[in-house]
C-alpha cells in the first residue's frame, strides 16, 4: 500500500510517497480502509522537528492524525464496530496508530467513532481533531453557556471554524479575529463581531469577557487576559450552571508568567483527546445541523507535498483534505 512517510525531519520536500506493507488490526484496534485524511498544524509541527524532545519519533514515520474510512477488520476484545462500518477518528503514530496519510491504517478502536450520516468521507476526516478540540473547549473546559461572552482567536481557521459554529449553537456570544478575506467567511460561520487583527487591537475593544479560546499563541495569549472578566468561582468538573469567570483555554501556550494570578482568572492549557465519547459528541452537533464543515482545497495522496505547502502560506479558511482511497 502506500503511505507519505519523511525519514528526517524538515519541511513539506522531505515527504515521500512508498510502498509498504499493510498493517494488520492489533488487540483493541481496527483496520480502516482510509479513504481521506486532512492536514493539521500538528503534522507539520512533528514533520519539523518541534516536538523531538518531548515525543521522539522513530525513522521512517508516517505522517497524519485524521482519518475516513471503512472497518476492514476487527482486532481482539474491539466492540462496537463491524466490518464495513463507515467511521471517522484519529490514527497518529503517537497514539498508538500506524498514521494517517496510508491507504490502510490500523488504530485502536477507543479513537475511532461511526462517521456523522450527513457527511461523507472528505467533510468527516476535515472535522475530526479540529472539531473535537473546539467541542472539548467549549463544553468541558468552558462549560459555556447561553448568553456568555466569548471571543475566539483565528476564527478563519480549522478549530476556530468549528469553535464559532458549536459556540453559536449554544447560544453565545461570540467575537472572533480574522483579516483580509477572512472576516467575511467568519461572519458567515455567525461571528457576532470581528476584529481584524492586522488593524486593530483586540484588547482595547473588548472587555469583560467570559471566555477566550486561543488558537494563536505568543502575544495574542498574553494579551488576552485583558479582556476577561476578573474573578473565580470554584465548581465541581462539568457543573451544569455554574461557569468559571473569566477563563482562558489555549491550544498552544502555558502560563508560565502567572498570568492567571495577576489579572484573577482561570488559565488551561489543552491538549485534545480524540476518542469515541467525544467524536459522538461531536456527531450530534453534525447531524443536528449545528456544525458545517468548510474544506478550502482538495489533493491527492501524490500531492501531499503540494497540500502541504499550501498550508505553510497560512491563508487557508476551514481545512486542507488529502483524499487517499477513492
Amino acid at each position: 500500500m502506500k503511505a507519505a512517510q519523511i525519514n528526517k525531519y524538515g519541511h513539506f520536500d522531505v515527504i515521500e510517497i512508498v510502498d509498504i506493507e499493510k498493517p494488520k488490526a492489533g488487540k483493541g484496534q481496527v483496520l480502516i480502509k482510509n479513504f481521506a485524511s486532512c492536514i493539521n498544524p500538528v503534522d507539520s509541527k512533528i514533520m519539523q522537528g518541534y516536538m523531538a524532545k518531548m515525543m521522539p519519533i522513530q525513522f521512517p514515520f508516517t505522517l497524519g492524525s485524521d482519518i475516513a474510512g471503512v472497518v476492514t477488520e476487527i482486532g481482539e476484545e474491539v466492540t462496537g464496530f463491524n466490518v464495513g462500518n463507515k467511521v471517522y477518528g484519529q490514527a497518529i503514530v503517537l497514539s498508538g496508530a500506524t498514521g494517517a496519510f496510508a491507504e490502510f491504517v490500523a488504530t485502536p478502536a477507543s479513537n475511532m467513532a461511526k462517521m456523522p450520516k450527513n457527511l461523507d468521507f472528505n467533510q468527516s476526516a476535515a472535522v475530526v481533531l479540529a472539531g473535537v478540540s473546539a467541542l472539548q473547549a467549549l463544553l468541558e473546559h468552558f462549560n459555556l453557556q447561553p448568553n456568555q461572552k466569548i471571543l475566539i482567536h483565528g476564527g478563519a481557521g480549522g478549530i476556530g471554524t468549528f469553535a464559532i459554529q458549536i459556540a453559536k449553537s449554544i447560544g453565545a456570544y461570540v467575537a472572533t479575529t480574522a483579516t483580509a478575506d477572512g472576516i467575511e467567511y467568519v461572519k458567515r460561520l455567525g461571528a457576532d463581531q470581528v476584529i481584524d487583527y492586522k488593524s486593530q487591537d483586540f484588547e482595547y475593544i473588548l472587555s469583560s469577557y467570559d471566555a477566550v479560546f486561543d488558537t494563536v499563541g505568543g502575544e495574542t495569549y498574553s494579551k488576552s487576559f485583558k479582556v476577561l472578566k476578573r474573578g473565580r468561582v470554584a465548581r465541581a468538573p462539568h457543573e451544569v450552571g455554574a461557569p468559571d469567570l473569566g477563563i482562558i483555554v489555549s491550544m498552544l501556550e502555558q502560563d508560565k508568567e502567572n498570568l492567571s494570578e495577576k489579572y484573577g482568572v482561570t488559565a488551561i492549557s489543552q491538549f485534545t483527546k480524540v476518542n469515541t465519547e467525544h467524536l459522538n459528541m461531536l456527531t450530534k452537533f453534525i447531524e443536528n445541523g449545528d456544525v458545517k464543515i468548510y474544506i478550502d482545497k482538495v489533493f491527492t495522496l501524490e500531492k501531499i507535498r503540494e497540500a502541504f505547502e499550501e498550508k505553510e502560506k497560512g491563508d487557508v479558511k476551514g481545512k486542507i483534505v488529502i483524499e487517499i482511497n477513492k
